[in-house]
């Protein structure tokens, strides 16, 4: 949930008239029908406000009420499937994760009524004085998170060797050929495909565990009561160890220094070994299996901002892509098998997205000098 804009509509049917549509009338008609058959004590006392909308199609109302409030959830049935969210979100909550209480869901119709974690997200909360806390806390559910080995009512599916190439396949595709318009050549178009075979390969060779996919400081709620809350789980797979991690520490809205990202990396190894989830592997592996991770995870993210935009109209993601884009090349750069890789990013890909983009040179331009 990218943003926090509130609007206040004085009646239903003004969901209409500022330009949403009617579905926002249908949601609050059914979650005030709900409330009054099955928890009356719980009684509205205003219209839906509007929370936000993300980079799908789901969109997010808060509900007032006579005492706090519950976020209402509109997630079209023919864009979102929103059985693995409540399936995930009710294995979580038994595995000590903080997230949402689903009080009620409709399949059919794509509404649910959530338990309201409030607007604190973790990143506003994030400073030099704060972090180390912050990231402990966010490391410690992490590990629970991983804990979730089995989800009732629904398997989830594995990142597999072709989900982890179709993501990698994002970087060329929306990136490079849509959003550049760089016309890669045979040798140039080999050295990428290796590259992303080596990654596969060495990814898949990590322990495997519940992934959330999005565990960043923008999916992570500050609670009032001190605890990390989780939301946006609902994409969640079986993959490798560090994804997660990774989404962390390199945060395409925040950058931490690499000395501290290292540190964090060792501290959360440690934590793993205390659940005894990373038995025989040593620091430098570990710090390895990030990297590696945090490439596969990177050439995705790019590629995908790239085609939010392209695709979905939705360019505020392409402000993000420097920071994206320099975690790939810092990754890439300490390991000799990705010298072609490197070299490719560094010098034929960055430049033609400098002639794109001048302004990204103020996070990228330290690379074409290097």
């Amino acid at each position: 949930m990218p943003d926090n804009r509130q609007v206040v509509f004085e009646r239903p049917e003004d969901f209409v008239m500022e330009g949403v549509d009617q579905r926002a009338v249908q949601l609050e008609n059914w979650a005030r029908g709900w409330l009054a058959g099955q928890r009356p004590e719980l009684v509205p006392v205003a219209h839906l406000l509007t929370v936000s909308g993300d980079a799908s199609f789901r969109r997010y109302f808060r509900l007032p009420l006579e005492s706090g409030s519950l976020i209402a959830v509109d997630a079209p049935p023919e864009k979102e499937n929103s059985r693995p969210f409540v399936a995930i979100a009710r294995a979580l909550r038994a595995h000590g994760v903080h997230v949402p209480e689903v009080l009620a869901a409709d399949f059919e119709l794509g509404f649910m009524l959530l338990e309201d974690f409030g607007d604190a997200l973790l990143r506003p909360a994030l400073t030099d004085a704060t972090v180390d806390q912050l990231y402990g806390r966010a490391m410690e559910a992490l590990v629970h998170l991983l804990g979730c080995d089995d989800v009732p009512g629904y398997t989830l599916p594995p990142y597999d060797r072709q989900r982890l190439n179709d993501e990698m396949g994002l970087l060329r595709d929306w990136f490079v050929v849509r959003y550049l318009g760089l016309d890669l050549t045979a040798e140039q178009e080999a050295v990428l495909a290796n590259a992303l075979a080596m990654i596969a390969d060495a990814v898949l060779e990590q322990p495997q565990a519940f992934v959330h996919r999005d565990y960043h400081s923008r999916n992570l709620m500050l609670l009032d009561n001190g605890d990390i809350g989780v939301i946006d789980f609902q994409d969640a797979v079986t993959g490798p160890v560090t994804y997660d991690l990774v989404s962390l520490l390199r945060d395409a809205y925040v950058v931490w220094p690499q000395a501290d990202v290292e540190r964090w990396v060792r501290d959360f190894a440690r934590m793993l070994r205390r659940e005894h989830r990373l038995n025989g592997t040593s620091d430098a592996m570990f710090q390895r299996w990030f990297d590696w991770m945090g490439a596969q995870r990177h050439l995705k993210v790019v590629g995908i901002f790239a085609r939010l935009s392209i695709r979905d109209g939705k360019h505020g993601y392409l402000q993000d892509i420097p920071v994206v884009f320099n975690y790939l090349l810092a990754e890439t750069r300490p390991y000799p098998e990705f010298h072609a890789l490197f070299e490719l990013l560094r010098s034929v890909i960055l430049p033609a997205y400098l002639v794109k983009k001048p302004d990204a040179a103020e996070t990228l331009g330290h690379w074409v000098t290097t």
